[in-house]
This record gives C-alpha cells, structure tokens and sequence, in this order.
C-alpha cells in the first residue's frame, strides 16, 4: 500500500509491481528450470488477463507504447514516480519515455562468487546490444515508424549517464564487487524513505548520506534496505545485485518471454558455453561496446561489426545457448525455436511488424491492439 492505493502484490516469493506508465511487472520466484519458469508466467498472465477481461482492461507485449504521446500517459500513484518525472527532464532527453512509453522483459541469474560474478557480467554487459538486436520488438511512435527497431533501447542512451550505459570499468583488471559498490556511491540519490514517506534527495550523493549530511534526515546514516532501494534507482545495461539482471531485451510474444531466459541461461550457466563468450569478447574494445549499444536499436541484427554482421554473432550465440541447455540436462533447448527462427531469416519480430504496418495495416496502427494481445 502507498496511501489508500494498492501499488503492488506479493505472493509467496513472487512480487506484482506498478510501473510509472500503468506497465505491469511480475518478478517471479528464484526457480530452477526454465520450464518452471514457463508454468509461473502463464498462469500470471492468466491471472492478470482474468481480472483484466473484468475491468475491459488488455495486455500487450511491445516495447514501447503503441500509439500515445507521453501527455496522454497516466502516472501510477507512487511519490517516487513523481520525484523521478521531476528529475529525469534534467538529466537527459528520453528519461521520461523510459518511465512511461518503454517495456521490457529480464532475467535475474544468479552467481557462486566474486570471480564467476565477473566472468558472468562481463559477458552478460558484453552481449547485451545481440540480445536487444534478437528480441527487438517496436519500430513505432504514436502510431508512425520511428526509425528504430528497438526504440526501447534507444531511450536508455540519452536517458541519464550517471545511471545507464555499458560500465566500461567491468572490463578492468581491478574490477570485484567493491569497484561496483564505489560506482553505485557515486550515482546521485533520488529519494529517502522514512516515516512512509518519499523524501526528495534528487542529485544528492549516497556517499553524504553515509556521513550523515543530508539536510532533510541530517545526522542520519542509511540502512541496508537505504542501499537496496539505491541499486535500484541505476538502470545499466546489466545491474548487479545479489543476481545479475539483464536489462537489454524488449517486451515480447509470449513465446519469447521464455526464450530470453534459456538465451541467458544456455549462455552464463554452462561452462564451457561461458569460456567460449569470454574468448569472444576478450579484445573487444571499451568503444566497440558502445558503438553496438548506440547502432543496434537502429539496424539490428544488420549492424556492421568487425568486418561481419550482428547477425553472425547472434547465430553463433544462440547455438552455444542451445549447447549449453542441451549439458543442464533439463530438456529445455526447445525455448530457443523462436529466436532460432530470428537469426537463421535476419528478421526480427520488429522488421515484421513493421511489414505488417505498411502492408495489411495499411499504415495504421490500431490492428496491433488485436493482433498482438496476449
């Protein structure tokens, strides 16, 4: 409860958040197989398409929001959206479409140390821009083409640098946990909770409030829960917790809401899987990184790299995830049918629709309301 609102749901180890455009978001319960994982998101969307049908009320899995103009967007009512929508014009040019156009879909793996945590975000950080390119999934604006296959990805880019991008310092030899925590110190504050209450502390340093010097709490040091609610103010392309959280894929199908997943976990859980990647990406430079975030929501998996394509990348991806699936030994190698279909044509799920638009739509987006409900 926030107020008299309801803002959230819990349900054993599962959790129903409000996003700040009204963008529903289950985090589901640490399971271990990809088929439990499958059986935990239909019948959520069972659930939330039942009360859903009550309310006239449908779900759609896109990256951004179909047809609205960010002044025709609703607000969910919690003050940290509020101190956020105040903040983010600041700081950056698309800060506000993230909140309330954007929709995604991650995965929370987790780690058995600080070496394997390495290994596993560097990889993850890495090929990031590959996932986005595979799961791309909106070429439109308010109801036009914009330009973008994954325009989703493209608001991170200009949203706010001190709490986006690729962290290049991942890729330092020094880097362990305690280089994370000092770049996490570092992002400016957004708010303090205290008495049920959002306290605004936009563009104040974590590191003051350690030291007891913040003017609206002065004299008051943070908890753990302080420091758990700051992680989670930073959106990098994968955020590190007690489980690595890959941020980079557009909402989907829900086909592919399962393939992401087993993309992942065929990847970061198999090792000799993760010894290919990271002999993959060992020389990858700190601007090649960034040219593949910056290119890959405009052209994809046709993105030029290192005399190839994203493309080639991503077909040899995906058999190394369907090669590490095959060694768990969970018989879940079949999740990847879909994205296996992606990277052997080169169209994506955002080239389609974009067909779709311009042909059988003839140019106008309200089809997509039927075509593409869960």
């Amino acid at each position: 409860m926030e107020g008299n609102n309801i803002v959230g749901l819990k349900q054993g180890a599962q959790n129903i958040s409000m996003e700040p455009g009204g963008q529903i978001e289950l985090s589901g319960a640490p399971l271990e197989t990809l088929h439990q994982t499958r059986a935990e998101v239909n019948s959520h969307l069972c659930q939330v398409k039942a009360v859903g049908e009550e309310l006239g009320i449908g779900f759609l899995g896109l990256g951004f929001q179909p047809k609205w103009a960010l002044s025709d967007m609703p607000i969910m009512p919690k003050a940290k959206f509020e101190i956020a929508r105040n903040y983010m014009p600041k700081v950056g040019s698309s800060g506000l479409d993230m909140m309330f156009r954007t929709c995604s879909v991650q995965v929370n793996l987790d780690y058995g140390s600080e070496q394997d945590m390495i290994m596993k975000l560097r990889a993850a950080i890495a090929l990031q821009p590959i996932a986005t390119a595979i799961f791309a999934n909106y070429p439109l604006k308010e109801g036009k083409l914009s330009g973008f296959l994954s325009l989703r990805s493209y608001t991170y880019t200009d949203t706010d640098s001190d709490r986006t991008g690729m962290l290049p310092f991942v890729f330092d030899s020094s880097f362990g946990f305690e280089r994370y925590v000092d770049y996490v110190l570092d992002v400016p504050m957004y708010f303090v909770y205290r008495n049920k209450r959002h306290i605004n502390r936009t563009g104040m340093s974590f590191q003051d409030f350690m030291a007891g010097k913040l003017p609206q709490v002065p004299g008051e040091r943070p908890t753990l829960n302080d420091w758990e609610i700051h992680l989670g103010s930073i959106y990098p392309e994968v955020r590190l917790k007690r489980y690595l959280e890959m941020r980079g894929a557009d909402g989907g199908p829900f086909s592919t809401l399962c393939a992401l997943p087993a993309f992942w976990a065929g990847l970061l859980y198999d090792d000799e899987s993760l010894r290919c990647i990271t002999d993959m990406i060992v020389d990858w430079t700190s601007e090649e990184r960034d040219m593949l975030r910056r290119k890959v929501p405009v052209t994809g998996l046709k993105t030029q790299f290192r005399g190839g394509y994203v493309r080639d990348l991503a077909e040899n991806l995906v058999k190394l995830a369907k090669d590490g699936l095959q060694r768990r030994g969970h018989m879940e190698a079949g999740f990847l049918n879909e994205v296996d279909e992606v990277v052997s044509t080169g169209v994506t799920q955002a080239e389609k629709l974009a067909k779709l638009y311009k042909t059988k739509w003839e140019y106008n987006v309200d089809p997509v309301y039927r075509e593409f409900i869960y």
